[in-house]
């Protein structure tokens, strides 16, 4: 049970240190990937919040009193899949700021909007 701890604390850690990235860094790209570190950091911890050492896979009819929930895990394969869209649909904007502006700088993007 103590790695699952671990591995939970390991995961709070990694959210603020996303949270830290997407607050502090001026890089279009940097934001990006600490909003990747923050959704698998998220992931992360809720795949871990409930498990136990004695658990088996989901799979087969034997042991079933054993058997992992399938229900968390079902949906952080869901939540991957929309970090990965949410990802894809970031650097596309990015690559039309670039073009449009020549730059990745946050501060430079909105001083030049707002002329």
């Amino acid at each position: 049970m103590m790695e699952y701890v671990t591995i939970q604390n390991a995961s709070l850690v990694l959210f603020f240190v996303g949270l830290y990235g997407v607050l502090f860094h001026r890089n279009i790209i940097r934001t990006i990937i600490s909003v990747n570190v923050m959704d698998v950091a998220a992931i992360l911890f809720l795949i871990t919040v409930n498990a136990r050492p004695d658990q088996l896979p989901p799979v087969g009819p034997e042991h079933a009193a054993r058997m992992a929930d399938p229900l968390p895990q079902a949906l952080m394969i869901t939540a991957i899949v929309i970090g990965i869209s949410v990802t894809a649909v970031s650097i596309t904007l990015f690559i039309g700021l670039f073009r449009k502006y020549g730059t990745s700088d946050w501060q430079k993007i909105i001083h030049r909007l707002t002329r």
